[in-house]
């Protein structure tokens, strides 16, 4: 990662000639440049990237998804046509151990309709590559072009790449917090020079008395919206999985990971995937405000858990070497465990569906109270 990026020039250009920039536009460049975007030209995932995504760390996540799916199917009355949705399904890694363990139901395997929602042209030729055996695949720019009809739709660590807005809070009230470029040409953080009207009757109740200094992140409601109308009106439902808290709240989660570390998003932007804490209450809230329904969210862990992970785990060992079944039970703890490295607690799943689905496997319909070792 060289500190003097192509996108960090044309960043300072921009500012320099329409002024300090939001945090969300920021982000979007980094992530979506058409030229030097981070998700736009590269392969970002496992151990030679920046990240590992669940997927990646085990094919018990993605065969356990797809068991969701047929369970799914079968609530929905096993319609003759399903349009099975990922989007964002990075290598294919999920989609291929899903599709896998669906084989084994023949009715449902013929009636899937493949849909990948995928920008990046080279992780759509790696999914090319993990589903050269899939006769129905289409691939598409924004989940727009997917044909009408019953569906399931996945969302693995999707929402947390969506731009968001960052409020500070000052004596004067909340200000956009912007990117701006110091007098040794540096991106620095700041904050608009006026307060924006009127933002605090829109709060949370947590976020109405936080201190003078403090962060507010939030996300537009359009892309959750559009997902949860599509699949009230179409018969369906949707899966999100992604790391981030239960409740609106005050706090600065936006970061950057490179080569699997932590570092400074200001530096070397388009360089380094940068992300935010996705907020499962506004998620859940803007999915009800159309008319779907919501389930949990509960945590990835027990999520797993319900579904059967440690059951498969263990029949996974029976038939491994001893190398291989340390390897799957290494797998089992990332995935479930609730300590530091494990994914369990700080990733949430969430579910929305049709109103008549009244229960989803794996998900309550009751919001869970965050476990503390997410925090």
């Amino acid at each position: 990662m060289t500190e003097h990026s192509a996108l960090l020039n044309e960043i300072r250009k921009l500012i320099k000639s329409s002024g300090p920039m939001p945090v969300w536009r920021y982000m979007d460049l980094c992530l979506m440049h058409p030229r030097y975007g981070y998700y736009v030209s590269r392969d970002p995932l496992g151990r030679e990237g920046d990240f590992t995504t669940a997927p990646e760390v085990s094919q018990m996540f993605g065969e356990l998804l797809g068991l969701w799916a047929a369970s799914v199917w079968r609530q929905m009355d096993s319609p003759p046509l399903l349009r099975l949705i990922e989007l964002g399904p990075g290598r294919g890694t999920m989609m291929a151990d899903a599709l896998r363990a669906l084989r084994v139901l023949p009715p449902l395997y013929q009636a899937l309709s493949i849909h990948l929602v995928e920008v990046n042209p080279v992780l759509r030729e790696r999914q090319k590559t993990a589903l050269s055996g899939v006769r129905s695949i289409a691939w598409h720019d924004t989940i727009d072009s997917v044909p009408e009809g019953p569906c399931i739709i996945l969302a693995n660590e999707y929402f947390d790449v969506l731009p968001i807005h960052q409020m500070v809070k000052r004596e004067t009230g909340w200000h956009e917090r912007v990117v701006d470029v110091d007098a040794n040409g540096r991106l620095v953080f700041g904050a608009a020079a006026e307060p924006t009207p009127r933002f605090d009757v829109l709060l949370p109740p947590l976020v109405r008395a936080a201190p003078v200094g403090a962060v507010f992140e939030w996300r537009p409601d359009a892309e959750i919206m559009k997902l949860a109308t599509r699949v009230r009106d179409q018969d369906g439902a949707a899966l999100i999985i992604d790391y981030g808290h239960l409740r609106s709240d005050a706090g600065d989660t936006f970061q950057a990971i490179a080569r699997h570390s932590f570092t400074d998003p200001l530096k070397a932007p388009g360089q380094a995937d940068v992300t935010a804490h996705v907020d499962f209450q506004a998620l859940g809230r803007a999915a009800e405000d159309v008319g779907a329904r919501v389930h949990g969210p509960v945590t990835q862990g027990e999520f797993l858990k319900r579904l059967g992970i440690e059951t498969r785990a263990a029949a996974l060992m029976q038939k491994a070497t001893a190398d291989v079944s340390t390897d799957i039970s290494a797998a089992l703890k990332r995935l479930t465990d609730t300590g530091r490295g494990g994914m369990g607690s700080m990733f949430k799943v969430l579910g929305i569906s049709e109103p008549r689905l009244t229960g989803l496997a794996g998900l309550s319909d009751t919001v869970e109270e965050e476990d503390e070792a997410a925090s």
